[in-house]
């Protein structure tokens, strides 16, 4: 009864803790971030898809940029653009995405301006020509003309910079100083705006920011429909183009009606435009209805416009708003339906949603909802799990997250509305685990601890094993005979480069994971894994007098194993993988070795180094496994074939080498034959009988053309030729880097 009191105790704490983030005490990130995560997979489930032929994006993107010019275009082509889409496309609205901040002298009217007021004042027939011409060459007035009594919707940013300055002009606020008088909601506030030229402000219908609400973590989810600047409130543009095209209707601040909410409650919980109702959050911004991922709209290349490449009537009736692509413009964003997405589009959605009045609402009172829904579930899962066998415990955990899931799925598809789900979930798997983990550390810690110790190194079944008896091992240091294995894959570092960084992750994960379950088959322990190489030994902990044994068994299994995986990774167009094993056998130190900081169940020693060379003079050999003399002397029934005698790095004796073959009455004849006679040609080149070498070594290609070891020892017996060794010598090969 105290076990089952402590985990209700411990049950209702995590409840309190789910609730405290939910009602806004304090922020868990964690919580936070897989709430977007999972408002993310939701929207993209649940995205209509197809194209909206109601929105047309103009896209200046590349080709504008090199057919037209780089922009910002002189403002006569702007002009002509305007005309063109009102008189002879007929569209209906035209917004910009874009803000037309600096006057545009590309015509040279500056120049023309100072010779009128200074060198060329008293010239009666400039005076006269400067007075016809000044008038074309006005590119600004000629683009604000051309806006003059259309509905044009020029754009603007906020920003809240250090130095925040008002440059340019901006359109009247859509509400006025004191509409939300004594109202405490959480506008997103601005110091300043850059807007567009005056003229330019003051001869367009309308005007909008486009400032989105970027998240935590840098994805636009959100765009704020009235933003505050000095006390009074500027509508967004996709806001104020639906205005414009409605006619000028006001913006009406919804707020609950019923009696009981009313009375206390002050939050905004829509906008009513016209017939059309907005929802908006606690900052008064609107969820982005993104209806697919980018290109969800037609898209024109504004230069087809521009050059008259657009059939007339193909825009009739149409929104069409202008913004850009290129990257160099540099209005592209994160979002929950690709990261790289344009801020045009942005807009074009959140119109789109207020045409179907799609857009999901999240009141600010879900706080509380949710609050309520945390604590009714938190509390009666707090106090039946520990009351549950675990199989009872499963079950409930189950159903309650099942419930939880439908819940959130019908407020989402019928109610229109986002109810977090990210603290349900985690409050309740937090539950189920806290139960579980309890009656886990309660029991059996002395046969847990063991099985941490060893488990990450040992077999499932060893550790089991060994834990029937545990005092018999220990992570001590001590001195004992093993085999160590070093694998390594050849020519790693050009696969890798081949790879993208999710495709390397995959095949190194699938790889590593392949081995390790060949080397655990063969009752190995696994030291460790540097990068793509693997080391492992046998022989410890638990003592196995044919570790060896098992160690050429696991090596040859390996390679085995290889031709499996080229096989699986060859349909993903990853490239074929060879590895090189080296395995040696004797005395080692084993134990827990390391710092303070960090420790692991290792093996060090001389011969742990030379079976770490052994790996590395694969390469050299062509050959996939090679053990040390102290492995082959004890797998007494495996076939092996002598390579040669080297001296390697760190190492004053020459050794002895072998490739592992495989065992007795298992390799074919014809290996056996070629094993033969490679033992006559070593003999024969040894003893320096440099012509009956080189007619077995021709023999030996015959038999295997391909063969790097036959290829390296014609190389040399040719410089042997060319320059004998002389007497005493004794056919050891030198690897200085080995």
């Amino acid at each position: 009864m105290k076990q089952h009191l402590v985990r209700i105790v411990i049950g209702l704490a995590v409840v309190l803790l789910f609730i405290g983030h939910a009602a806004k005490f304090y922020e868990v990130g964690i919580v936070s971030r897989l709430d977007h995560i999972v408002y993310d997979a939701r929207l993209r489930l649940t995205m209509p898809g197809g194209i909206d032929e109601r929105i047309v994006i103009l896209d200046i993107d590349e080709k504008s940029l090199q057919e037209v010019s780089r922009w910002p275009w002189p403002r006569d082509v702007m002009a002509d653009l305007v005309t063109e889409l009102f008189d002879r496309h007929q569209v209906a609205i035209l917004a910009f995405d874009i803000v037309f901040a600096e006057p545009d002298y590309s015509s040279g009217i500056k120049k023309l301006d100072e010779l009128a007021g200074k060198d060329l004042k008293q010239v009666p027939a400039f005076t006269e020509a400067y007075e016809k011409l000044r008038p074309q060459l006005d590119n600004d007035r000629l683009f604000a003309t051309a806006m003059k009594g259309r509905p044009v919707v020029l754009g603007y940013y906020l920003n809240n910079d250090r130095d925040a300055k008002e440059i340019g002009a901006i359109p009247e606020p859509v509400l006025p100083r004191g509409t939300f008088g004594g109202r405490n909601i959480a506008f997103t506030t601005w110091a300043g705006y850059g807007g567009n030229l005056p003229e330019f402000q003051k001869n367009a219908a309308n005007g909008g920011h486009f400032n989105p609400l970027v998240d935590f973590d840098g994805v636009v989810r959100r765009v704020p429909m009235i933003a505050e600047h000095e006390g009074a409130y500027y509508e967004a543009l996709s806001l104020a183009v639906m205005r414009t095209l409605m006619g000028f209707p006001k913006v009406e601040p919804g707020y609950p009606s019923d009696g009981v909410m009313s009375g206390n409650y002050g939050g905004l919980e829509w906008l009513k435009v016209g017939q059309l109702v907005i929802p908006v959050d606690e900052t008064a911004s609107a969820l982005i209805p993104y209806r697919g991922g980018k290109f969800s709209f037609k898209y024109l290349s504004l230069s087809d416009v521009v050059k008259g490449r657009v059939p007339p009537g193909s825009l009739k009736g149409r929104i069409v708003l202008v913004g850009t692509t290129a990257p160099g413009l540099l209005d592209l964003r994160s979002t929950p339906v690709d990261k790289v997405y344009p801020g045009v589009e942005v807009h074009a959605n959140l119109i789109a949603g207020m045409l179907d009045q799609s857009i999901k609402q999240k009141p600010p009172y879900i706080l509380g909802a949710e609050v309520i829904l945390l604590l009714i579930g938190g509390i009666t899962l707090a106090m039946l799990m520990p009351m549950l066998s675990a199989l009872r415990a499963v079950i409930l955990s189950i159903a309650a997250l099942a419930l939880i899931i439908g819940l959130n799925i019908v407020v989402w598809i019928e109610g229109g509305t986002v109810l977090p789900l990210a603290s349900s979930l985690l409050m309740t798997v937090m539950l189920f685990t806290i139960n579980m983990a309890y009656g886990y550390f309660v029991e059996s810690r002395s046969k847990r601890q063991f099985t941490e110790l060893f488990g990450q190194y040992v077999p499932p079944e060893l550790v089991d094993k060994m834990a029937e008896d545990p005092e018999k091992y220990t992570m001590e240091g001590r001195s004992e005979q093993l085999t160590v294995l070093f694998s390594d894959i050849v020519g790693f570092t050009s696969i890798s480069e081949a790879l993208s960084p999710k495709d390397l992750s995959a095949f190194i994960n699938e790889y590593l994971t392949s081995m390790s379950l060949v080397i655990r088959e063969r009752r190995g322990t696994l030291d460790k894994y540097i990068g793509d190489a693997i080391m492992a030994f046998w022989g410890a902990p638990m003592a196995d007098p044919e570790h060896a044994r098992q160690g050429v068994l696991a090596a040859l299994a390996m390679q085995v194993r290889l031709i499996e995986i080229n096989e699986l990774i060859a349909p993903r167009g990853w490239p074929p993988i060879r590895i090189g094993i080296g395995l040696n056998s004797g005395t080692m130190s084993v134990g827990d070795m390391g710092s303070k900081v960090r420790r692991a169940y290792t093996v060090m020693g001389d011969a742990v180094n030379l079976g770490s060379r052994l790996e590395g003079l694969t390469r050299e050999y062509g050959v996939g496994v090679i053990v040390g003399q102290g492995t082959r002397d004890l797998v007494k029934d495996g076939v092996f074939r002598e390579l040669d005698k080297v001296k390697v790095k760190g190492k004053d004796e020459p050794v002895a080498i072998f490739e592992a073959v495989g065992f007795e009455g298992e390799v074919d004849g014809k290996v056996l034959d070629e094993l033969k006679l490679w033992q006559q040609f070593l003999k024969q080149y040894r003893s320096q009988d440099w012509d009956q070498a080189e007619v077995s070594l021709l023999n030996l290609t015959r038999m295997n053309p391909e063969h790097k070891l036959y290829k390296e020892f014609s190389i040399r017996l040719t410089q042997m030729r060319a320059d004998p060794p002389g007497p005493g010598w004794d056919g050891v090969t030198t690897f200085k880097t080995k």
